[in-house]
């Protein structure tokens, strides 16, 4: 490949439009894990007490809550992955084979 093809790849719609899909995903995932993360501080800092709340006996919300949250990051992450497997895979493909 030269620095044609590269130039010509680097300035294409296609191109252009992949790069735009994986800022737009990459960046609502993160905002969404930061909404959560800063949510459960945000809690933890201003209502304490909810989070003392007894389920059962030898369980508190808190506990529940940030296993919910780790659980929640690894849903997140396999979406991620799914979407970059089933899409984002299949698009740098197409470009590859517009090089070839």
């Amino acid at each position: 490949m030269n620095k044609t093809n590269t130039h010509e790849i680097l300035q294409s719609a296609a191109f252009k439009k992949l790069v735009k899909n994986r800022w737009n995903i990459s960046l609502t995932f993160t905002f969404i894990m930061l909404f959560v993360y800063i949510g459960f501080l945000l809690l933890v800092a201003y209502d304490k007490e909810a989070l003392k709340m007894q389920i059962g006996d030898s369980l508190n919300l808190a506990i529940v809550v940030g296993l919910g949250i780790i659980l929640f990051s690894w849903l997140i992450t396999g979406a991620y992955v799914y979407w970059a497997n089933n899409y984002y895979d299949k698009a740098v493909k197409e470009i590859k084979k517009e090089i070839i």
